[in-house]
């Protein structure tokens, strides 16, 4: 990066309303924060599931955005469907099955999202929703995603 870049960089940092950020929380971190919701044995599935998940998706990044083809976006750690199952008040056909705004799964607190994806996971009976889920995790060695935590 530019020296001159620098300075731009933190002045945007700066402006950008707190919580709107995102974050991305250290595997470990992640790990235990996953424990403690609950997660371990949730619908059948280990953490070291919802880790790969997670790295898949969004890189850990509770600030990821991805825009889908269909007009609906994916929001957060978990990359949460906004035509399903957040409201952004975009997406057309929508249901909202979380109920809540997609905006509130983008912040640095990850408790809405993991209560949102274990309402996806539990009405799927598994992590089978999630594409990165199916092509990277499913049926794999995950230990190292949970080794050392």
């Amino acid at each position: 990066m530019k020296l001159l870049g620098l300075p731009l960089l933190l002045v945007l940092l700066a402006v950008t309303p707190p919580g709107c950020q995102g974050i991305i929380i250290p595997r470990c971190q992640l790990v235990r924060i996953l424990r403690q919701h609950g997660l371990e044995g949730f619908v059948g599935e280990r953490v070291a599931d919802w880790v790969c998940l997670a790295k898949h998706e969004s890189s850990y990044n509770t600030g990821a955005i991805n825009r889908n083809k269909d007009g609906s976006s994916d929001y957060g750690i978990f990359q949460i469907n906004s035509k399903y199952w957040c409201y952004n008040g975009r997406t057309p056909g929508a249901s909202h099955g979380c109920r809540i705004h997609c905006s509130k799964l983008l912040d640095n607190n990850i408790t809405d999202d993991i209560k949102c994806a274990k309402l996806i996971a539990q009405r799927a009976r598994g992590l089978t929703p999630w594409v990165a889920w199916r092509n990277h995790c499913r049926g794999k060695d995950l230990r190292p995603y949970v080794k050392g935590c």
